[in-house]
């Protein structure tokens, strides 16, 4: 992949919606705004989520109008070793406006099943990401503004409550209630006697620990005057969860209530943190975050439309870049997921590479390396500390490719010449030790075969992507030889042979490129279905003819099996079959096992994944394979832009200013599961900036 310096402006525009969000900037800096309409509509603002994250993997999160509707929500949720250990303590703030007694609710709930109280949303004006979170709420000429920021590399986030507006009350007050969950965010908390309620009250600071084994909370403010609480919020109900078959109440502590009267002052601040801070130190914490903010978009500040997706995605990019102390790695995606191997090889290119961070990628290549095991990469690192789970077949030759792409970051002399050095000294040896591996065999049956085929796993395993099982039932048996294992095998012992070149490693390049040509003379022979114009996904004794999106990534990779015939062929098919205006479908929709929506329990949700479901990710590999086989590569190129173009809207339809995991496979494409994932932002930004530049610099060649 070719450096990228600059940001080239996109070359196709498309008529704006009349129904889109408005967009205005202020001082340089992001600003995406919601208007009234769409706030006092509860149908439309509580689908609107944003996301703010630490770079520990912990984050505040919920939607445009307050209500939580997932367990993930929070206002604190707390990495205790990161990036994992995340804890829901502060879960969320109730506010309640006095105006000459008259009592305004400004938060929005569901409770029970149905029942939403109170009704805050019908006074909120507007939203906007400024470039964090701001909600502004009108009540009787009154006008007033809640900010919230997190801290980088801190479990804190800021709340910040300024009047803007005054009406003709006398005596203006404003009340402010935490409740307080204290749980792991995979769970729920209900009413119990186990709670402890002290409250310790400090000079402007407030510490509860209400549970022995979980951090304490500390909330600094600047309140006027602390109420006592004591009392549990039952029964609130989230629907996100509802919807997949799980835990979907909960119970909330209310510790207390911070009162502030608005008469002779305008602003009040609530830090909540997992140690002691200052209110007063709000102010610095937000000129030092919004500074922190500028200087990493400097040279480019991003606006969530169509004129500016590179810069959107950019910044959804920041992110998934977390720390695992002593280094970096990459969450894969928010609310619940931690940083997997095979996602982090994925997205790495897209998220650290086209936005500059060579050196953050190095350092997270650096850190796999060291967990090579049995030639094979971890495909994740579970949430409580445990051993690395080696369970995939794919991570470990992405891996492959994101080093190549590391290699090809600049094409410079100078830059090349210390990748190869880092390449030889730090990652040759390993990767050495997973060729051999994989010839002599590994875990799960990974083992080459005489023709130079790759086969991986049984009837009870699920090794590649599409990997979705219940119990014993898997819903994508992909066990045999899967068509991408091929093609990121084969892209694997090319790349050895070169760098064995390279390194005056003769045999070792010799043996790859020996078993890399009869994989490649063997491969059309065994994957190609004539009947279809397309490839198998899978053969074992026979080919799985189902239309799916992995021979996409076949033809997408720098070192191609196919002639450009095939290829071709094998483009039409994806995307007469797969395309959407979000990504590719995991199925076609003519299969009979095609599953046209992503919703129910976990068994209904994890039949339809890989059935169907579209991911948006594919996009990346999929416009690379159609560019790069194109008879006419310009026109291809067009057509990219345009399908990014469009996709733009989506990031403000579901997680403002991100990516969403999947959507269902028929229209209208409702997103499902996480609203941020690395491997969506990574590919598509990757696909962005290269069709970008080589639109504006007239080359027609995105391989």
């Amino acid at each position: 992949m070719c450096a990228v310096f600059h940001i080239a402006r996109n070359l196709i525009r498309l008529p704006e919606s009349d129904t889109a969000p408005r967009l205005r900037g202020m001082n340089g800096n992001v600003m995406l705004t919601i208007d009234q309409g769409t706030c006092a509509d509860l149908s439309r603002s509580r689908t609107k989520e944003w996301l703010l994250t630490n770079g520990l993997g912990g984050y505040a999160s919920a939607t445009i109008c307050g209500m939580n509707t997932r367990r993930y929500h929070g206002l604190l949720v707390a990495a205790t070793a990161p990036p994992s250990g995340r804890v829901v303590l502060l879960s969320k703030l109730e506010e309640t406006l006095v105006i000459d007694g008259r009592r305004v609710d400004l938060s929005t709930n569901l409770y029970g099943e149905d029942v939403v109280h109170p009704e805050g949303y019908r006074s909120q004006t507007e939203f906007r990401l400024d470039p964090f979170p701001v909600s502004t709420f009108s009540v009787d000429g009154f006008t007033l503004e809640k900010s919230i920021f997190m801290v980088q590399g801190e479990n804190t986030v800021v709340v910040e409550y300024a009047l803007l507006s005054r009406g003709e009350g006398t005596e203006v007050s404003l009340e402010v209630r935490p409740l307080i969950a204290f749980r792991d965010f995979h769970s729920t908390t209900h009413e119990n006697g186990a709670i402890d309620t002290a409250v310790l009250e400090k000079q402007g600071c407030i510490e509860m620990k209400p549970y022995p084994d979980l951090p304490s909370l500390f909330l600094a403010h600047d309140a006027g005057e602390i109420v006592p609480g004591g009392s549990w919020y039952r029964n609130f109900a989230y629907e996100i969860e509802k919807s997949r078959g799980l835990d979907h109440h909960e119970d909330l502590f209310n510790p207390l209530t911070f009162r502030v009267s608005l008469d002779q002052r305008t602003r009040f601040s609530l830090i909540a943190s997992t140690a002691e801070r200052s209110a007063a130190d709000a102010a610095r914490y937000r000129h030092a975050e919004l500074d922190a903010y500028t200087a990493r978009h400097v040279h480019h500040r991003a606006r969530f439309d169509r004129a500016d997706l590179i810069g959107a995605l950019e910044q959804a990019a920041e992110q998934f870049i977390v720390a695992r102390p002593p280094f970096q790695t990459i969450i894969a995606g928010y609310h619940w997921f931690g940083d997997w191997g095979r996602d982090t090889m994925i997205a790495l290119p897209g998220l650290l590479l086209t936005t500059g961070r060579p050196e953050a990628a190095k350092a997270i290549l650096m850190e796999f390396t060291r967990y090579v095991d049995g030639g094979m990469l971890p495909n994740r690192f579970p949430d409580h500390g445990q051993a690395p789970e080696y369970n995939t077949v794919d991570a470990t030759l992405w891996f492959f490719d994101a080093i190549w792409q590391y290699l090809h970051y600049r094409p410079d002399a100078a830059w090349m010449a210390e990748a190869f050095k880092l390449i030889e000294k730090e990652f040759y040896p390993a990767l050495t030790s997973i060729i051999d591996f994989h010839i002599a065999g590994t875990r799960y049956g990974i083992h080459a075969d005489e023709d130079g085929f790759l086969w991986a796993g049984d009837d009870s395993t699920q090794l590649t992507w599409m990997d979705a099982k219940v119990g014993d039932t898997a819903f994508t048996p992909r066990s045999g030889r899967a068509v991408e294992i091929q093609a990121l095998w084969y892209n694997a012992l090319c790349i050895m042979e070169a760098l064995g070149h390279k390194f005056g490693d003769e045999v070792g390049a010799r043996r790859c490129s020996s078993l890399a040509a009869k994989l490649k003379a063997n491969f059309e022979r065994v994957f190609w279905n004539e009947q279809a114009g397309c490839l198998f996904d899978v053969v074992g004794e026979t080919g799985d003819s189902a239309v799916r999106p992995n021979q996409a990534i076949a033809v997408s990779l720098e070192h191609c099996m196919l002639s450009k015939a095939r290829a071709q062929s094998v483009v039409a098919v994806v995307e007469r079959e797969l395309l959407t205006p979000v990504g590719l479908r995991t199925l076609a929709p003519g299969d009979p096992k095609y599953r046209p929506v992503y919703a129910g329990d976990s068994w209904s949700r994890d039949s339809a994944y890989h059935q169907g479901t579209v991911w948006p990710w594919l996009a990346g590999p999929f416009f690379a394979a159609k560019v790069r086989f194109a008879d006419d590569p310009h026109t291809a190129l067009l057509g990219t832009q345009a399908w990014l173009d469009r996709f733009s809207d989506h990031m403000t339809e579901a997680g403002l200013g991100q990516v969403s995991e999947i959507f269902d496979g028929d229209y209208p494409h409702t997103p499902r599961g996480c609203m941020a994932q690395a491997w969506s932002v990574g590919e598509l930004l990757r696909l962005a900036r290269i069709t970008s530049e080589r639109l504006s610099s007239e080359i027609p060649n995105l391989s």
